[in-house]
């Protein structure tokens, strides 16, 4: 009994310490929405798109489906991106062959709605 009570005040001044070694150091935290964190040059934020040639091979090395092209012929209507459904793994921007996908450093995609995260794009040209 004695030991259980001499382990229990050792495991509080063991705890008071650590709580003190803490209390002189820098805090850790950053003050999120007055200072913007710094992105390296490999983050993979929301996607857009310059002179898409809606080749398609975006869709296919895509691995959650979360890309779909409607084209009529040579001209693409719509290039409709789910946000809700990417896993933002990059296969898409890798492998496009005209470089035309591209990602951001946009990461604050939160949302009441499923339909806010979708990213439609309309009237692209082959």
């Amino acid at each position: 009994m004695i030991q259980k009570f001499l382990d229990s005040i050792k495991a509080i001044i063991l705890g008071l310490l650590t709580v003190f070694s803490h209390l002189f150091k820098r805090p850790v935290t950053e003050e999120y929405p007055e200072k913007r964190p710094l992105l390296n040059g490999f983050f993979r934020g929301k996607h857009y798109l310059e002179s898409c040639a809606g080749c398609g091979y975006c869709r296919k090395v895509c691995p959650s489906d979360a890309i779909t092209i409607i084209k009529n012929e040579r001209i693409v209507e719509k290039y409709i991106i789910d946000l809700g459904k990417c896993i933002f793994c990059g296969n898409c921007m890798f492998y496009c062959p005209s470089k035309s996908m591209r990602m951001s450093d946009r990461f604050e995609l939160a949302t009441n709605l499923k339909s806010n995260l979708k990213i439609e794009i309309i009237g692209r040209r082959k």
